[in-house]
């Protein structure tokens, strides 16, 4: 995520340049055409033209709009994991005494639970950022912008990051689940009913705390159907094929139109057919690239720096003095 900061002007048109490219041939072609080699036929009337644009317009922002919904929901999302998670510290914190007759100290029982939350959140980050085969990270544009910045999830290990949080046993135990998170918070929920036995937590606390499972889990759930079900294939689609098919008109409309102005006039649809048809082009692009909020872009939700914030936040409650730095912007994108 873009730290703080808009994209410039010169950072945009880098972005979209291989668009801007085969625009510039297209329009210099048509225009080379009708000019040079005298094919004045090519040029067509406007107005069906900007019928066809109308509805391009009508569709490429329907999709921008879906797009832009499911990449705030994921922000929202995950606002209510870093919620969620720093009243469970506390629950776990003040909610959970050693009896008296262990003779115990309760530290060692929160600093499990709250280990095992932080790395409930490290096994959710990895599978949100596992690729899929539907996703825009592997574009051209993307591939390129990706040089400026890393993802985490794919230069670390899941067991590497587990082991500083668990016990060797229960890491090769969650290792062997499909899906790791989910068995990360049924752990935590078996260790709660054994805690309730041995009378560290009372009834109606206990009570408190499955329900803070039950948010968890609808949090995962709800990053969980964003990260595995796309943007509907036949609107993206239509919206690609829309937006193609009227960038490729653009010139042949503009030819008669500026011809009608003067003979040398008519080479002025090169510059405006691309900048027309780049409007299109880079709102098609938008669009594309937001689709998908966790597949680690640029632009997508920061969940690897929220999941660390959060696990200063928790080992803070802990009392501990070591806490892992906050992690920063590279290039001024948040990961």
């Amino acid at each position: 995520m873009h730290a703080g900061r808009s994209y410039t002007l010169k950072e945009f048109l880098l972005w979209t340049r291989r668009n801007i490219y085969w625009l510039l041939a297209i329009n210099t072609g048509v225009t080379i055409l009708y000019t040079v080699v005298g094919l004045k036929w090519i040029g067509i009337p406007w107005v069906p033209i900007a019928l066809l644009g109308t509805a391009t317009a009508f569709i490429v922002g329907f999709r921008n709009n879906a797009t832009y919904a499911r990449a705030w929901e994921a922000r929202q999302i995950w606002g209510g994991i870093v919620n969620s998670s720093r009243t469970l510290g506390i629950m776990v914190r003040d909610f959970i005494r050693s009896p008296v007759s262990s003779g115990t100290a309760a530290n060692g029982v929160h600093q499990q639970l709250i280990y095992r939350h932080i790395a409930w959140l490290t096994a959710l980050r990895f599978q949100l950022r596992e690729p899929r085969a539907w996703e825009n990270l592997q574009k051209d544009y993307n591939i390129e912008y990706k040089q400026h910045y890393s993802i985490p999830e794919q230069e670390s290990n899941l067991a590497d990051e587990l082991r500083k949080l668990l016990p060797v046993q229960e890491v090769d135990y969650i290792l062997s689940k499909k899906n790791r998170a989910t068995q990360l918070l049924a752990q935590q929920s078996k260790q709660l009913r054994e805690l309730v036995d041995q009378e560290w937590i009372e009834n109606y606390r206990y009570v408190e705390l499955k329900l803070m499972l039950k948010e968890l889990y609808e949090h995962q759930g709800k990053s969980e159907r964003i990260k595995n079900f796309p943007y509907p294939r036949q609107f993206a689609t239509i919206s690609q094929m829309f937006t193609r098919l009227f960038v490729w008109l653009v010139p042949f409309g503009l030819l008669k139109e500026f011809d009608k102005l003067g003979d040398h006039i008519v080479w002025l649809t090169i510059p405006f057919g691309v900048l027309v048809s780049w409007v299109f082009m880079s709102l098609e692009q938008v669009g594309e690239s937001s689709e998908n909020p966790f597949e680690g872009g640029a632009n997508d939700t920061p969940i690897t720096s929220m999941s660390r914030n959060i696990e200063i936040d928790l080992r803070d409650m802990l009392d501990e003095t070591n806490l892992p730095p906050a992690i920063t912007a590279v290039n001024n994108i948040l990961m």
